[in-house]
């Protein structure tokens, strides 16, 4: 139940929003001997992701009796056999995508392209479950050089996760449009990227959270190890 539980929560659903049940004597199917139900508070109300059924050796005692074979496992150190037993998780794959949308879904506030704060939508998926990883955008779709260096760098990140390439409107819009997808990570490739700025920032981008709105310069050689360390 524990290690189901930690499953959940590494994929981006929140502990707290977890109920553990367990089974009164009389809600047991006849083999088990034991289910626990991992449910999620969702805003409808709260409903089972998943069933932990101790199913016994319920299994392998039919198998053996029809079969007529015995699958008895001789433990060593005991010296002794045993039918081992099953535990079984059971969880429903589209709750589980309901769920993960639920606890994505956020607003906040955030500037516009005029400095105007204005509602922010996010989905706040995990960088594990998020579909697509990062976002690549140049500064300015009209730039050969800066759409020929922002089209390298998505093929350098593409050989290790999904990544979109977006050019088109203005840059506040852009990232609104990924935050909206879910997607954690953005990089904008700008005039810095060229190093018509300095040379110091030749070869460096711009690397976005989705969540903090918070962008930090990183160099183009360090990204897939940052990112690959974060989606993982």
């Amino acid at each position: 139940v524990e290690e189901r539980l930690k499953w959940y929560v590494s994929i981006g659903l929140a502990r707290e929003s977890l109920v553990e049940y367990w089974q009164k004597p009389e809600e047991l199917a006849h083999y088990a001997k034991a289910t626990v139900d991992l449910l999620y508070k969702f805003p409808f109300g709260t409903q089972e992701l998943e069933g932990i059924a101790a199913r016994g050796n319920f299994d392998l005692s039919q198998h053996q009796k029809f079969s007529g074979k015995s699958l008895e496992y001789f433990d060593d150190e005991a010296k002794a056999k045993y039918l081992p037993h099953v535990i079984e998780p059971s969880a429903g794959v589209d709750r589980l995508a309901l769920a993960l949308i639920c606890q994505a879904y956020s607003e906040d506030e955030a500037p516009n392209d005029k400095g105007q704060m204005e509602k922010r939508v996010v989905m706040k998926f995990h960088p594990r479950i998020a579909p697509i990883k990062v976002a690549v955008l140049p500064l300015l779709k009209n730039r050969p050089e800066l759409v020929a260096k922002a089209l390298a760098v998505r093929d350098l990140l593409r050989r290790h996760m999904s990544v979109f390439y977006d050019d088109a409107g203005a840059i506040g819009r852009r990232y609104r449009r990924q935050d909206e997808a879910g997607t954690p990570f953005g990089v904008t490739v700008d005039f810095d990227t060229l190093g018509e700025k300095g040379p110091e920032l030749k070869d460096t981008v711009t690397l976005r959270d989705r969540d903090t709105m918070k962008q930090e310069r990183i160099r183009i050689d360090e990204l897939v190890p940052r990112l690959v360390e974060k989606i993982q």
